[in-house]
């Protein structure tokens, strides 16, 4: 009898994501507008489960499958001590606001440095990938994308250069990705 566990398909692997929900039917702004009024305002983010790793790892917060918004997608990226993402390339642009640790992209082979409290821009067409520069200390940055507008325009460029690592980085061993929230803003 075998122990091994089936091996997750990583979210950033999965082809058949929903980018912009599908408008069907009869369209009613009423019935849109109960809709949305209906849907939850606050998201708890402990009730969002991270994906991927072990180098980089996702918490998507707000995207088009969940009904709450059409326009914009937004998640928690966390790079473990080491870690780095996938090296890709897509139409849309992408903010990434800092929240801890120390890192840098490579945005068309060209370095570009941050720390927390930084907002690191990625721009239309721009092959990138980020990377954490502690070996010691994990990183964090909060992603705003609109990328379902871009789709829903039909501009649908994107592609991988390299997969996310199923690989441990170096000062990556036995890393975690933090489920609670630090408040460093407000400290108790």
């Amino acid at each position: 009898m075998s122990t091994e566990q089936p091996k997750k398909e990583k979210y950033h692997h999965n082809k058949n994501r929903i980018f912009v929900r599908e408008v069907s039917d009869a369209y009613s702004l009423r019935a849109e507008l109960a809709r949305l009024r209906g849907m939850p305002r606050v998201r708890r983010g402990a009730e969002i489960d991270m994906t991927d790793g072990p180098q980089a790892y996702s918490r998507h917060y707000v995207e088009p499958k969940d009904g709450i918004t059409q326009n914009f997608h937004l998640h928690l990226e966390e790079y473990s001590p080491g870690g780095k993402s996938q090296k890709h390339g897509h139409v849309n642009e992408a903010a990434f606001y800092i929240l801890d640790g120390d890192g840098y992209e490579i945005h068309d082979g060209i370095r570009y440095d941050w720390t927390a409290g930084d907002i690191a821009i990625v721009h239309n067409n721009c092959v990138h990938q980020h990377f954490n520069r502690s070996n010691e200390k994990p990183a964090r940055a909060l992603v705003l994308k609109t990328k379902p507008m871009y789709l829903f325009m039909n501009m649908l460029f994107q592609y991988q250069v390299e997969h996310r690592t199923d690989e441990i980085a170096e000062g990556g061993e036995g890393f975690v990705p933090r489920t609670a929230e630090d408040d460093y803003n407000h400290p108790k």
